[in-house]
């Protein structure tokens, strides 16, 4: 595992072929001093360093004071010891109007035996400080120039859109019925021999005065410092439920409410919220007051705390008694939590070649499948290292093999605004209009106003003899896709439209025709299909022009089809996008030119007055007779 890390951290340096302008170092060895019992870096010293060097980054692309505004969350892979170095490095990944997303990473090097490997990373919001006349500071945009640099410039949009639902994602959580009549035994997991622990025992109450040392270079309570001492209260209130001393793995969003200047009172309060069997919850929350004035929330934060034993095993932990009133509703919510950290590990930390396919939607991890879906396109579309397989009447083929994958990207500029191209590719049923292997496709549910759930049925690819789809087989392929729909971040940002497979409990798989049956059961008359990676990127090249670039990550019952006709994919590609060239054409006017939040039924409906005549002059359309497969979904 070691090896692996070390070889990974190698070539993520090898890649970045272009210094960010903005990166900014920082190389510590860990001194006792620095550590805690264990002679392990405390993390509230982490914190300090990551947040002071992610200051630096942010503060030299603006070019004048910034403060912290939020941290994402942080999952902490390994601990460093006394006597090792720490590295850690931040850039900004992208420049918002008066905030910036900052990336951080924190690698752990042995100076003995010259080993390096990942202690965590991390994406931190800055803002800028006022001017002296209250105005804030307009930030100048960040150009990426590596890949890795246009991927994160890239998916610092997707996260900040994260950033801002999250508070609602709770509320929708908890509001969800099932999840409250399911929710209620999270406790219930703890191990019956610690036996019960009022949460009232584990609250912890420290005050700190803010001094000059507290303080960074604006005069205001360091940041780091804040995170510190709530990772200390926290930290005592772990402790007071297990008699142990417990080690943090995870902490929730950091989000500053507000400044505090030297000369503040921090009040610091901890609570155990939730325990389940090896891991607890601890709430922190941070005000400040001065003299007699009122108190003012600075900061919160949930702490995920784990006690290993002398072996390294998880200790089982007792289970906490809520405390009456808001004690009942911190429980709840602790559950709320964790099911959301699973979440968010499982579909958004995982590479994209180790999501699975079908991940099963619901309302509670939709933004994280909405995220992966747009993320994965978008960086498909970040890559560097397309090959130009083809081009033809200005239509541009291009392909892209990497670790045993193999995607397509097919390109045109069309005499179509990109807000009405998005519009039109934005809902799939539009496409039975131009794509063929687009046999039916039904809207299950609109999620909300950029994320859609559809069925598509399309024809069997089974390989025959001779290299052509059993069409005679009369099992079709079904689909659920989840399309996720992006409008422009900023200038010089496509509008996106990605596809991806998920599962539904409301549409259950069919058994496959391959599969043992009894003599008495049914055919299936569809077979599910799977969507890795897909979609469409609609660029604005003038006012009445756009690039549009259509991608699509090939998934295991699309490559024994091409493999059987590679040398005819390029007149195939051309076919189908020639189809949907002469679709966005015909209706590059439509009612309205301006984009507009709508339900796809509207937009359906406006499309099909536009031209009543569209299905009967696409049946005239000879060259759409015979599409590619790979350009289905």
């Amino acid at each position: 595992m070691m090896k692996e890390e070390e070889k990974e951290i190698k070539e993520e340096e090898e890649e970045e072929e272009e210094v960010n302008p903005t990166e900014v170092k920082m190389s510590q060895i860990v001194m006792p001093s620095h550590s805690n019992h264990r002679r392990e870096l405390s993390v509230g010293q982490l914190l300090k360093w990551m947040d002071s060097t992610a200051c630096l980054s942010a503060e030299k692309h603006a070019g004048c004071s910034c403060v912290t505004a939020s941290i994402d969350d942080i999952y902490f892979e390994q601990t460093i010891s006394v006597g090792q170095v720490v590295n850690i490095k931040a850039k900004v990944n992208r420049a918002f109007n008066t905030s910036m997303e900052v990336g951080i990473v924190v690698v752990c090097e042995d100076l003995y035996t010259d080993r390096s490997w990942r202690i965590c990373h991390a994406f931190a919001t800055f803002v800028t400080q006022r001017s002296a006349s209250g105005t804030k500071v307009q930030l100048s945009p960040l150009r990426p120039g590596s890949q890795r640099q246009q991927e994160e410039h890239s998916l610092a949009a997707e996260r900040r859109r994260m950033r801002r639902v999250h508070d609602d994602i709770i509320k929708d959580l908890l509001s969800d019925r099932t999840f409250q009549q399911g929710g209620g035994g999270g406790g219930a997991g703890a191990g019956p021999a610690g036996g019960v622990v009022a949460a009232e025992k584990t609250r912890v109450e420290s005050v700190e005065l803010v001094l000059p040392p507290h303080a960074n270079h604006q005069v205001n309570t360091f940041g780091g410092q804040i995170m510190a001492w709530m990772v200390n209260v926290a930290t005592i209130a772990a402790s007071r439920l297990c008699h142990a001393h417990p080690s943090l793995r995870s902490i929730d969003m950091f989000t500053f409410r507000g400044p505090s200047q030297v000369g503040d009172r921090l009040l610091l309060r901890a609570i155990v919220n939730n325990a389940f069997r090896t891991s607890m919850e601890v709430g922190v929350q941070a005000e400040a007051y001065r003299g007699g004035g009122p108190n003012r929330h600075i900061n919160s934060a949930f702490m995920t705390f784990e006690v290993p034993d002398a072996h390294g095993h998880l200790r089982t932990l007792p289970r906490i008694q809520p405390e009456p009133l808001h004690g009942e509703r911190r429980f709840q919510e602790a559950i709320a939590r964790k099911k959301i950290r699973l979440d968010r590990k499982y579909i958004i930390s995982c590479k994209q070649a180790e999501v699975p396919l079908s991940v099963p939607w619901n309302s509670s991890n939709q933004v994280y499948l909405s995220y992966n879906n747009v993320s994965a396109l978008k960086m498909l579309a970040a890559r560097n290292n397309w090959q130009l397989n083809s081009e033809e009447d200005q239509v541009c083929l291009y392909t892209l093999e990497q670790q045993g994958s193999l995607s397509f990207r097919v390109e045109a500029e069309l005499d179509v605004s990109a807000q009405r191209a998005f519009r039109l590719l934005g809902d799939l049923r539009n496409r039975t209009h131009w794509d063929r292997h687009y046999l039916k496709c039904d809207l299950i549910r609109s999620a909300d106003k950029d994320d859609f759930l559809y069925r598509v049925v399309a024809p069997s690819v089974d390989p025959a003899p001779g290299g052509s789809a059993n069409q005679d087989a009369g099992v079709l392929q079904e689909f659920i896709l989840l399309a996720s729909r992006r409008r422009p971040c900023g200038p010089g940002d496509p509008y996106v439209v990605a596809l991806r497979s998920v599962s539904l409990p409301t549409h259950p798989s069919s058994p496959s025709p391959s599969s043992p049956s009894s003599p008495s059961s049914p055919s299936p008359t569809h077979r599910r299909g799977e969507v890795l990676c897909a979609g469409f990127t609609i660029l604005a090249t003038s006012k009445s022009t756009s690039l549009i670039s259509y991608y699509n990550q090939a998934s295991p019952e699309v490559l024994p089809y091409i493999s059987t006709d590679i040398a005819g994919l390029s007149s195939s590609f051309y076919r189908s996008f020639c189809c949907c060239r002469e679709y966005l054409t015909q209706n590059c006017l439509g009612p309205r030119d301006q984009d507009q939040d709508q339900d796809p039924d509207q937009d359906q409906d406006q499309d099909q007055d536009q031209d009543p005549d569209q299905d009967q002059d696409q049946d005239q359309d000879q060259d759409c007779s015979r599409l590619d497969y790979v350009t289905l979904l």
